[in-house]
């Protein structure tokens, strides 16, 4: 009579247990319903155990049915091991997940916006903070060459000789749009808007053009020396504007020049932009194309020495043919794109410290004419400076 009522009580038992653990397992809400039932299981997996343990007592011979009921309750406990992990791991999980949708559905009805994500730490090296947008234009103004030479550059040192830190430069090209002899000097912005050269121009030779002379709009001066695309060679020259020297670094083997890689929007390129030199916090830069990278960017150091030299590079995935300008901000590139007649976009960006690229920056430039053929950040004041079809237009860098 004991072994039947045990055998009832198991009878009885098991079935039970097995519907509770499949409740648990649909409506565990991974809070304190979920911990209750938990210990109500374990509870019962300990009264079987108990059960079992006494027919082990009893009797030997319903040895096979207890070994079987054995079998089952280890399956169960295997079970309820699953489901307490998946308590513990998942469910809880769920409940945040929930939580997070509730929260955002609540704000959205509500009107609100979700709470802005912890700062990320300021891309490249710069102690400013992030880019947060370009405004202006601050100046705009047609050169004193009026409307003869849609292509040029302008700027300012970042690094200025003693006694030239006000000064101001620009090389417009005279020859066919594509070629430069000359770099002309100002001592200040208004000098440069009236047309009033008072430290005159600076000749790199008599003829235009000629060997190491300038090829392409894509000119910056640091250090009083000018960087630039030298006249039909994949190298960049540096001029020396007080010893009115040149040197050059060439470029690894296959780089784009005399057109080969243009900056381009849908409707044209702009001629002879191969090579973008750039300037910022740190130096000296220049932006390029090669086969070997399919015509995407790539970013290498120029060490500003005599004669220069090529410190780090960096491949990109933007492609050359897609980008109107590049410019450099405490180490960090920047691209632009051609939205409209009135705006330019600031699409892209690659960070040489952390090497991360993102095409969401989404920083519209407002133009004062159709095309820009260069641009040219300045550390000292935080301005980019755009030749643009013959003018010369500023705009705030604005950072935090």
């Amino acid at each position: 009579m004991e072994v039947e009522g045990l055998l009832l009580g198991l009878k009885r038992r098991l079935p039970q247990l097995e519907a509770d653990v499949s409740v648990l397992e649909q409506e565990d809400d991974g809070d304190l319903y979920g911990t209750v039932s938990l210990q109500v299981i374990e509870n019962e997996l300990s009264e079987i155990q108990n059960l079992i343990d006494k027919l082990n007592i009893s009797t030997h011979s319903h040895q096979r049915l207890n070994t079987d009921t054995a079998e089952q309750l280890q399956e169960l406990k295997e079970e309820m091991g699953k489901l307490e992990k998946f308590d513990n791991m998942q469910v809880v999980r769920g409940k945040e997940v929930n939580k997070r949708l509730r929260r955002d559905l609540d704000q959205c009805q509500n009107g609100h916006h979700p709470t802005a994500p912890p700062p990320e730490p300021a891309p490249g090296n710069c102690p400013l903070g992030h880019l947060r947008s370009v405004t202006g234009p601050n100046t705009y103004s047609i050169t004193e060459y009026g409307a003869s030479y849609a292509y040029g550059s302008w700027g300012r040192d970042p690094k200025p000789a003693a006694g030239k830190e006000s000064w101001f430069w620009i090389v417009p090209l005279t020859s066919s749009n594509v070629f430069s002899n000359f770099v002309r000097l100002y001592s200040s912005l208004s000098s440069l808007v009236v047309g009033v050269s008072v430290p005159g121009t600076v000749a790199i030779h008599p003829s235009n053009p000629t060997t190491n002379t300038i090829q392409g709009p894509n000119v910056v001066m640091y250090g009083d020396a000018l960087y630039y695309n030298c006249y039909n060679k994949d190298a960049v020259c540096r001029f020396n504007i007080t010893a009115k020297t040149v040197t050059t670094v060439g470029l690894p083997k296959g780089t784009g020049f005399n057109s080969k890689f243009n900056f381009c929007h849908l409707d044209a390129c702009y001629g002879y932009t191969d090579m973008d030199l750039a300037t910022d916090e740190s130096g000296v830069w220049v932006i390029y194309s090669t086969p070997d990278n399919f015509g995407n960017l790539v970013l290498a150091e120029v060490i500003p020495e005599s004669p220069p030299t090529l410190g780090r590079t960096w491949t990109t995935s933007a492609h050359k043919r897609a980008v109107t300008n590049t410019f450099m901000a405490c180490g960090v590139l920047y691209a632009t794109r051609y939205l409209s007649k009135e705006a330019e976009e600031i699409f892209y960006s690659f960070d040489t410290v952390s090497g991360r690229e993102r095409y969401d920056i989404g920083m519209e430039i407002k133009k004062m004419s159709t095309n820009i053929q260069s641009l040219n950040y300045s550390p000292v004041d935080h301005m980019l400076y755009a030749y643009s079809d013959s003018m010369v237009v500023s705009y705030k860098v604005n950072f935090g």
